[in-house]
């Protein structure tokens, strides 16, 4: 090398970063170091894709498969001796249901009935008091109300109410037109008379009332009584 070149190198080493003058010594990794690296490694991977501890992985014993056969079998006896019982009150249930239906349907009148006993015991007395000699017309009268009044309190209390219209606005839903009357000082289409009463149960009727309703007079047509 000439002495021109020596002095080039020199400057040139002169030139460069301080950073590049040093050099880094190399990292050196033993097969011991490597080998337990590796083997962490692969416990961190086994424990992220198995959450499971390791002596849980463990295969069961024949005792413990036995063991946990047993509690098996016992919770199903359990189970089946449970679903046996619910069947059975269910079949219970059941014919005690169709029991009380059939109940329902023969004796839905009892206490109906039972409220008529009364009033006939009462029609009773007054024919026996009629055919007496010293029974006078008047206290076969006020008997015949006060049965009257037995037989209407048992049927209210039962919902059957009475339909009596006598000046009310025809309703054909709970009336029955037995005629039309003209009539000169009633509104068209009210109820003159009540021919026969009618009767509903809470809201269904059971009789409807036959009524005589008026007719608005025409020019042409006269009063009813100037037509007699």
């Amino acid at each position: 090398m000439t002495p021109d070149e020596s002095v080039n190198k020199k400057e040139d080493i002169s030139s460069m970063p301080p950073e590049s003058k040093v050099t880094e010594e190399p990292i050196v990794i033993t097969k011991d170091e490597w080998q337990a690296d590796a083997a962490t490694d692969e416990i961190s991977a086994a424990n992220e894709n198995n959450d499971i501890p390791a002596e849980e992985n463990a295969t069961p014993s024949v005792e413990e498969l036995i063991q946990q056969l047993n509690q098996m079998t016992q919770k199903s006896e359990g189970h089946w001796d449970s679903l046996v019982r619910q069947q059975a009150e269910y079949d219970n249930l059941q014919k005690r249901m169709v029991r009380e239906l059939s109940n329902a349907r023969k004796y839905a009148l009892e206490k109906f009935a039972t409220e008529l006993l009364a009033v006939k015991d009462s029609m009773e007395l007054g024919i026996d008091a009629a055919v007496k000699p010293e029974t006078n017309l008047q206290t076969v009268h006020d008997g015949m109300i006060l049965t009257l009044k037995m037989l209407t309190d048992a049927m209210t209390k039962f919902a059957i109410t009475e339909i009596n219209p006598i000046e009310e606005k025809f309703d054909p839903q709970w009336h029955e037109a037995m005629a039309m009357q003209p009539v000169a000082d009633k509104e068209d289409g009210s109820i003159l008379h009540v021919h026969q009463k009618g009767y509903h149960l809470n809201d269904r009727l059971l009789r409807p009332a036959r009524v005589i309703v008026a007719k608005l007079i025409q020019p042409e047509e006269k009063p009813l009584e100037d037509q007699i």
